[in-house]
């Protein structure tokens, strides 16, 4: 196998920063999108110190034209070719249905289930190049199950469950690989200033999702779903 070729979404922080930086150790050329540019090159650092060769691909996943041209930056960088699509950008907020508004509602669409709609089909030519193509839906137990104050995120979650067992079996012909991940909760800043009472030492830390999705690429098996259980202790 060449070097691998890479694209993570939310790749600044949390999630998607320990994707990419497991991958970086792999040797990967690993682009990182997400639209804090800031924190983006912090990470493209972190990838070439890890072994790896890193871009920053300024993204607004909800908004198509960003997408159309950081997916075009991210594969003349790669050659034309991905490995590998992580669709992990996310927004959450507990909001009870009596208090929702539609900037709310919208906001998790556009970023939860249009985004990985727009980066897929914006990548599918360059995974189509590749003979190892996978792509992983970062999803969440909010998409097998409801939660109180949950409604938009519960529903942009299931979304993105459907769009991905639909979406395996329009690619699978191609030999393109599709794999929802299901973490468990996850220590990560998307719990700032969300109300509830969360013990995010009992959660499980970014680089467990990370190890997750990397075994599960390296199994070179046709998964379609992985779960991480609860953190023990």
């Amino acid at each position: 196998m060449g070097q691998l070729r890479v694209l993570v979404t939310g790749g600044g922080r949390g999630i998607g920063r320990a994707i990419a930086l497991r991958f970086a150790r792999e040797g990967a050329k690993v682009v990182v999108a997400a639209r804090s540019s800031d924190q983006l090159d912090g990470v493209v650092a972190e990838i070439e110190a890890a072994g790896g060769e890193g871009l920053a691909a300024q993204m607004n996943v909800g908004d198509f034209g960003s997408v159309e041209a950081a997916v075009y930056r991210a594969l003349q960088f790669t050659g034309g070719g991905l490995d590998v699509l992580v669709n992990n950008a996310g927004v959450f907020d507990v909001k009870p249905f009596d208090r929702m508004d539609a900037q709310t509602w919208n906001r998790h669409i556009d970023v939860n289930l249009n985004g990985p709609f727009y980066v897929t089909l914006e990548a599918l030519e360059g995974l189509e190049e590749s003979d190892r193509a996978h792509i992983f839906h970062i999803g969440s137990r909010a998409g097998r199950v409801g939660f109180p104050g949950n409604t938009a995120y519960c529903a942009s979650k299931y979304g993105l469950r459907g769009f991905a067992d639909a979406l395996r079996l329009d690619l699978g012909d191609r030999g393109i690989r599709v794999t929802t991940v299901y973490p468990n909760q996850t220590d990560t800043s998307i719990f700032d200033g969300v109300p509830g009472d969360w013990d995010r030492t009992k959660m499980n830390k970014p680089e467990d999702v990370a190890e997750l999705v990397w075994a599960t690429y390296a199994a070179d098996e046709d998964v379609a779903e992985v779960e991480l259980p609860a953190a023990s202790g």
